[in-house]
């Protein structure tokens, strides 16, 4: 059997996967907080035919020598934690992080801390400050519930003035996290990453202080996907996938070839 037919046949499996990617940037374009991936590929083994250095006279070597690789995978699909454009929104606990590597934490409720860039905020029915799926933000902060104002400072102080005050009471102070290797955060869907061992530990911090970066009220940090290049790399997917498939039918039409040889 030729070759070529199994390494065109792990270029289409690779280039599927590269397409999948694709169009999961493409469905998160208006997620907010998303972080686009990419699709990043590697050559796999070869036969080695005829070994480079190879000695051939007293004084000569093979100078490349005959190698033939057997195809390609994807090896990884990254995230790219470059800040999003914002969003300037009229909600008080809409929140974003000026910066591209700090996240906010919620609880998850299973004894793990989840890592997100979303900052769209509500209250639920004891008045704790959670994520739109319920999930408490980290520490936790709890609403009054005649608060008529709420309140963030750059430097992540919750504030809030009730009915009967004029005053500001600050209730609490969020705290960020960030990490050594953020690509190596796992995605868990819900615009949740966790803690993996290639992340390392998280470095968490009070906004602007230690070099965490500082948050800002009534603003949204959207997807950082840009529709442009995705597009351009939906084309390119689907050419080396159709060159890929070009392979295959050569070593078809080869086989073919050879199949009616009669002597």
């Amino acid at each position: 059997m030729l070759r070529s037919l199994w390494t065109s046949a792990s270029g289409m499996i690779a280039q599927q996967t590269h397409l999948d990617v694709v169009t999961h940037n493409l469905a998160n374009v208006n997620t907010q907080g998303y972080k686009k991936r990419r699709a990043d590929f590697e050559d796999l083994m070869y036969q080695i035919y005829r070994e480079p250095g190879a000695p051939i006279e007293p004084d000569s070597l093979v100078p490349t020598g005959v190698q033939v690789g057997l195809g390609t995978r994807v090896t990884a699909t990254p995230s790219f934690m470059v800040q999003g454009n914002f969003q300037i929104t009229d909600g008080n606990l809409d929140w974003a992080i000026i910066d591209d590597t700090a996240f906010f934490q919620v609880d998850m409720g299973n004894g793990q801390i989840g890592y997100t860039r979303g900052g769209s905020w509500q209250i639920d029915d004891q008045g704790r400050i959670v994520d739109e799926n319920g999930l408490l933000l980290e520490p936790a902060i709890t609403i009054p519930n005649d608060a008529v104002e709420i309140q963030l400072s750059p430097t992540g102080i919750v504030s809030v003035r009730t009915a009967n005050d004029t005053e500001l009471e600050q209730l609490g102070q969020i705290e960020l996290a960030r990490f050594v290797n953020p690509t190596g955060l796992r995605a868990v869907g819900d615009r949740l990453f966790v803690q993996t061992d290639a992340s390392g530990e998280p470095i968490t911090g009070v906004p602007g202080e230690n070099g965490m970066p500082q948050v800002r009220q009534n603003v949204i940090e959207m997807s950082n996907v840009q529709v442009v290049e995705e597009m351009v790399e939906m084309i390119v997917a689907q050419r080396a996938y159709e060159a890929n498939s070009k392979g295959i039918q050569t070593a078809d039409e080869l086989l073919r070839i050879a199949n009616g040889l009669k002597r």
